[in-house]
């Protein structure tokens, strides 16, 4: 029984994080009609449109947690992948 409500809170949690990016990126789709075209503003279209948002979401806080514990997760990984493998500089012989 513990598992089954473990595993709905984590589906419920995934699927307010998706509402939440669905409505980011429509956001910065916005901003990207807005300015007209060009390159180079995608992740300051992002940033901006993530920020107005979660500004007026009350899923703010379930979201930002989500994301940090997500990025520890990845830095964790990255870390525990990451040797120190100093034969890989040597030069041949």
């Amino acid at each position: 029984m513990e598992v089954d409500i473990e595993a709905r809170r984590r589906k419920q949690r995934e699927l307010m994080v998706q509402l939440v990016e669905r409505k980011v990126r429509s956001r910065a789709q916005q901003l990207y009609d807005e300015r007209g075209p060009g390159d180079g503003h995608a992740l300051n279209d992002w940033v901006k449109a993530e920020s107005e948002v979660l500004e007026n979401s009350i899923l703010a806080p379930m979201y930002r947690r989500v994301k940090k514990s997500d990025s520890q997760v990845v830095r964790h990984e990255a870390a525990a992948n990451f040797t120190d493998d100093s034969s890989a500089f040597e030069s041949p012989a």
